[in-house]
């Protein structure tokens, strides 16, 4: 085996992704897609667990965010938090959430302020015994300190803030 030849297998999503220097970093890249994806199912299956089976995972995110520290929100702010730069999509799911009766909202002069509705808090409520009781129950098991989750969740927004970079850098060429 030559000397520069790694003797780990390389776990990568698209093997022309990842010849040459900063090879590991589509290692990163394809544990973000299962991630993402594994994340995706879950907070579907767990929001179905707590008796809503019709929303989307941005839906989802969307109410758990209009619901955040019982603050009212505008649209420009849920996108704000969730990173999200289609505005549409986000609109779109606050509509739906509005028709299903889990928001409200307010029109304050030019601006629209939502809210959870008492529904929608009571599902963000289920929602979350169903993940302390299927998620951080089994999390608790893993040989992973707090400390060592908060440095994954800092790594991951600097991986975020690294990924919008060069996403305006790409967006230039």
């Amino acid at each position: 085996m030559p000397e520069n030849t790694d003797p780990k297998r390389r776990i990568v999503s698209s093997r022309h992704l990842a010849e040459g220097d900063g090879w590991e970093s589509s290692e990163v890249e394809y544990g973000m897609i299962i991630a993402y994806n594994a994340f995706s199912r879950w907070m579907t299956r767990c929001m179905s667990a707590a008796g809503n089976t019709d929303l989307t995972p941005l839906e989802i995110l969307v109410l758990h965010n209009a619901n955040h520290r019982g603050r009212d929100k505008r649209l420009t702010d849920i996108c704000f938090l969730l990173n999200i730069e289609d505005t549409h999509t986000v609109n779109y799911a606050l509509r739906k959430l509005m028709k299903m009766e889990l928001l409200t909202s307010d029109k304050r002069g030019k601006e629209v302020f939502y809210s959870t509705s008492e529904t929608g808090s009571a599902l963000c409520e289920a929602y979350r015994v169903v993940r302390e009781r299927c998620f951080l129950d089994g999390l608790s098991r893993l040989d992973i300190s707090s400390e060592e989750m908060r440095d994954i969740a800092a790594s991951l927004r600097a991986f975020s803030g690294q990924y919008d970079q060069a996403s305006r850098a790409a967006a230039s060429l």
